[in-house]
């Protein structure tokens, strides 16, 4: 091209055609080059981005891992493995953070073997890391030993049952490392940077082994909390996507986490309301059928095929989603405006607008109403809808939401009959949503053990917070007692129990 250009052609034609085909050819380069700088962007994010991302996930996945080990750890009830020769010692807790000096004194001043009179000859001093709301603490707990005058007996009081065996960590520590996990979100690689900055080195694997134990320990609160919830009349049942890393492979897999929710706050029922998770390596059916074993009664849920075997059984009873129905039709309006589902949503709105004017009434009075007001809209809508049909393309968007609605629609009806069920599955969305927020920090889970963990750890968070309980407080509270608590009264500690 550029020997050309040194020997334009005299002709004005020829001139013409030249300067058209290099303004054609510059248009190309202009093209490639702006094709090459995207890929050159996308090479340097996979070059120097990823690196980044991948240490995250790297941190992300010890940490579950380790989470994993301990939990078994604790599960089995194994000793505490011996210290290997050359392993880092534990570090002493730094003089700056505040002590707190605890006594343990013998309730009598005679000894119990003899009678005779104690007189201290030593003590035993144990550090506990403490957290209280905004700062570290340490507990020194001070058990003084008393030798007897009239015999060779020593008397000591035991030290108090602690979460972890030959821990460190006091409850109120714990449950601190619970909630920033699994409530507020922050993986313990980020964590143990935190603690770092206020003078408190923890390492993201004590942290994790702490978190595997707590577990294992709470996992027969979280199991009474899903007898409660499957004791229900009704349920609200969901699943959300959950990536776990896949062994071996160096990738991920697609796993699931469910929830079922019971609240009768709706119709003032009696019993607090409660959130059952549950962790699955995958989707099949075969899961809720096993999580929902011995549940008889309705269950709100979305349309998921693997539900049908369930229903099929009789003991579960399906209640279908308005809100699933109303969310179709509010997408094919956002996108083309359209009157039949701007329509349809205004229908939808005067169903809601009974639910308004009867939330918190009895059962009986939420039928009447229902039945007066609500039935001939959703009678009507059904109508309606089968109408529109016939005149639309059969694979537009809006024929899609129509044959949805006309599917769903019929399932949805006990609702208008049954005041004690909802005309939607929103609370168990509800329950969904800090799983939804913690997936964009944690990324994935890293064994199936770990996804255990989290379905545990939800299960206490998301019901404490139901019961307008601070899970805080709460977790604290249970980790102090729970060690001693026999296992036949786990009910008292039950987060709406803690609440009264």
């Amino acid at each position: 091209m550029l020997d050309e250009a040194t020997a334009l052609p005299d002709d004005p034609d020829d001139l013409r055609s030249l300067a058209e085909r290099l303004i054609a050819e510059v248009k190309a380069q202009a093209v490639l080059i702006e094709k090459l700088r995207h890929q050159l962007a996308g090479h340097r994010a996979h070059r120097f981005g990823a690196s980044a991302e991948t240490a995250e996930q790297l941190q992300l996945a010890l940490e579950t891992s380790e989470l994993a080990a301990a939990a078994m750890t604790a599960k089995l009830r194994l000793p505490e493995p011996a210290e290997e020769k050359g392993k880092p010692k534990r570090r002493p807790i730094p003089d700056h953070v505040p002590r707190t000096e605890i006594e343990l004194l013998p309730a009598q001043d005679e000894c119990a073997a003899c009678g005779g009179r104690l007189r201290q000859v030593g003590e035993d001093v144990t550090e506990e890391l403490e957290y209280v709301p905004g700062r570290f603490v340490v507990n020194r707990i001070t058990r003084p030993r008393f030798a007897c005058s009239g015999c060779d007996g020593f008397t000591q009081v035991a030290l108090p049952s602690r979460p972890i065996e030959r821990g460190r960590p006091g409850p109120g520590l714990l449950a601190h490392v619970l909630v920033s996990k699994y409530a507020d979100h922050l993986p313990l690689y980020r964590q143990s940077q935190v603690y770092a900055r206020e003078g408190i080195d923890l390492d993201r694997s004590t942290l994790a082994d702490w978190v595997g134990k707590s577990t294992a320990l709470l996992e027969p609160l979280a199991e009474a909390i899903g007898r409660h919830v499957l004791a229900g009349h009704a349920i609200h049942a969901d699943d959300t996507p959950v990536r776990m890393l896949a062994p071996g492979t160096g990738k991920t897999q697609t796993a699931r986490l469910w929830t079922y929710v019971r609240d009768e706050r709706p119709w003032s029922g009696p019993a607090p309301p409660a959130a059952l998770y549950r962790f699955s390596e995958d989707r099949k059916g075969s899961h809720p059928a096993k999580h929902l074993a011995g549940f008889k009664g309705w269950m709100h849920a979305d349309g998921y095929a693997g539900f049908e075997e369930l229903y099929r059984g009789g003991d579960i009873r399906e209640v279908a989603c308005l809100a699933h129905v109303r969310r179709k039709f509010v997408d094919v309006h956002r996108s083309q405006s359209s009157a039949i589902a701007e329509e349809t949503i205004a229908r939808i709105a005067d169903l809601y607008a009974v639910e308004k004017s009867v939330r918190g009434a009895p059962p009986e009075e939420r039928v009447q109403t229902r039945q007066e007001h609500a039935a001939p809209v959703f009678d009507a809508l059904e109508v309606w809808l089968a109408e529109q049909l016939p005149s639309l393309s059969g694979k537009t968007p809006l024929a899609v939401a129509i044959r949805y609605a006309l599917n769903r629609l019929p399932r949805l009806r006990p609702y208008l009959s049954d005041g004690r069920l909802a005309p939607d599955n929103n609370a168990a969305e509800r329950a969904m949503r800090g799983c939804a927020l913690g997936r964009k920090n944690w990324l994935f889970a890293g064994s199936a053990a770990g996804g255990k963990a989290l379905a545990i750890a939800a299960t206490l968070i998301e019901t404490a917070k139901l019961n307008d309980v601070d899970p805080h407080a709460w977790l604290a509270d249970t980790l102090a007692r729970i060690p001693d608590y026999k296992i036949t009264r786990v009910e008292e500690l039950m987060p709406w129990n803690y609440a009264r």
